[in-house]
């Protein structure tokens, strides 16, 4: 059975399943739109699997945002694929190509899943919001507010970000739309001091989760990134291997400029997930690949549409299913 029949079969047979493709097929429309017909185009171009047909390849992944020192592994990576299996029809290896993403992404991991977010179990879950302004930090955070508490549970705010202008409101307004409370000082408050309180008023109010927001401010990096570590100390101090995520927030639209972001915060904080948002806003949705290919920082959550319902744990197999989706749909 080829990698397309059976992404076919998993997302085309169950209802849950169903639902999480669409989302990814709908969510990844414009860069499959671009990739797809790049793909097919090329495939129509060659009859044979050759050197030059690898080449044409190379240029549509890196094109897509992939990341070139990703494409070279993955081109190298078909290219012994192809050869193992003997195959000579350029249509072949549509699939082939869409089982080596998922295959990269991956890794040397024997994992076959997503990988959620590490909640705990009857304690505090601390989650702490990393990202330079303007990437949907704020909104992200509101998002994922109203999703857990619709699974039940108690969620508490914290407007750790004192500097920028209205980034307290912003929060508060997010607070008020999922009817979750927000900790908050005033503007131009100590950052590390604000969530302190975050965590006293949820240890006091038994809350199951408190999602920090912070400052980030790129232009003054090393302040930046020294106060980022003060949070991260205090929150320590508080509550043992506390901060149990430390999430970056990233504009999948800022293609490799994303990535040479999440290079900075990884070297000066503990980033343990990535936050992709605006998926659905970019023609090159290969990113993802990139920063999990060159970073070793596994994608958490995706932004796939303006709604609040619109933020999705990362499914690496409905992503491929979302690039190549009308090619599979045709199979």
């Amino acid at each position: 059975m080829s990698f397309f029949k059976k992404l076919k079969e998993k997302f085309q047979t169950n209802q849950s399943n169903e639902e999480v493709s669409d989302k990814y097929k709908d969510g990844l429309s414009k860069t499959r739109k671009t990739f797809s017909e790049k793909i097919n185009d090329l495939v129509a171009r060659y009859r044979k699997v050759d050197e030059d047909f690898f080449e044409d390849l190379e240029e549509v992944l890196i094109a897509a945002d992939v990341g070139v020192s990703t494409v070279m592994d993955l081109i190298d990576e078909l290219k012994m694929e192809v050869k193992r299996r003997n195959i000579s029809d350029t249509k072949e290896v549509k699939s082939v190509i869409s089982e080596k993403l998922v295959d990269i992404y991956y890794g040397d991991s024997e994992e076959e899943s997503s990988v959620g977010l590490n909640m705990q179990e009857n304690e505090l879950t601390v989650i702490l919001f990393v990202g330079v302004n303007g990437v949907g930090k704020t909104t992200t955070i509101g998002k994922l507010a109203h999703q857990l508490k619709s699974e039940g549970k108690k969620v508490l705010l914290t407007a750790g970000d004192t500097f920028r202008a209205g980034a307290i409101e912003q929060l508060s307004e997010w607070g008020k739309r999922v009817e979750v409370d927000v900790i908050k000082h005033s503007e131009g408050s100590d950052p590390a001091a604000v969530i302190y309180d975050g965590i006293q008023a949820a240890k006091s109010r038994e809350a199951d989760v408190l999602l920090c927001d912070t400052a980030g401010r790129l232009q003054n990096k090393v302040n930046l990134m020294n106060e980022l570590s003060k949070v991260k100390r205090v929150i320590e101090r508080e509550i043992p291997n506390a901060p149990h995520e430390v999430l970056l927030v990233l504009d999948a639209t800022t293609g490799q400029n994303a990535l040479s972001q999440a290079k900075t915060f990884s070297e000066a904080t503990d980033v343990s997930g990535i936050v992709l948002t605006k998926l659905d806003g970019t023609a090159k949705g290969g990113i993802v690949l990139a920063i999990r290919n060159e970073l070793g920082i596994p994608v958490k959550l995706v932004g796939l549409g303006e709604k609040v319902t619109d933020l999705q744990t990362f499914d690496p197999q409905a992503f491929v299913y979302g690039l190549f989706a009308d090619m599979i749909d045709d199979e």
